[in-house]
């Protein structure tokens, strides 16, 4: 996989993600997915649809990329994103760090941290 091809599988991402586009975010994982979030570990497409439908739902994010780097031998590509979000009624953003492991254009895998803690922060 080239660089240009991982920046599209997260470009491609992160859009969907935008867009609250369920169908389109789910496209882009690999039936077998699987998405690590501080304590939080969900696998395959059902429990993806679960996470972001809820995740959606309740804080209504956003992403903003900031750099990208990856496209390695083992299609690995690295994100520092700004996710805004609204917690309990405040707006909040958190810096976030993404490793995505892709197959065939799709993620297989990511591990998400964010600044201080993965988990949703408390207002």
């Amino acid at each position: 996989m080239t660089d240009r091809m991982a920046s599209a599988a997260l470009d491609a991402h992160v859009t969907a993600f935008n867009a609250r586009d369920l169908p389109g975010l789910l496209a882009g994982f690999t039936e077998d997915a699987v998405w690590v979030t501080g304590r939080y570990t969900c696998s395959g497409q059902a429990e993806l649809r679960e996470l972001f439908s809820g995740t959606f739902a309740a804080i209504a994010p956003q992403l903003r990329v900031l750099r990208v780097v990856g496209g390695d031998a083992a299609s690995v590509v690295a994100a520092e994103l700004v996710e805004t979000m609204t917690v309990e009624g405040t707006v909040v953003q958190a810096p976030i760090a993404g490793f995505y492991t892709l197959r065939d254009g799709r993620i297989a895998a990511a591990k998400i941290y964010r600044e201080g803690s993965a988990d949703i922060p408390q207002v």
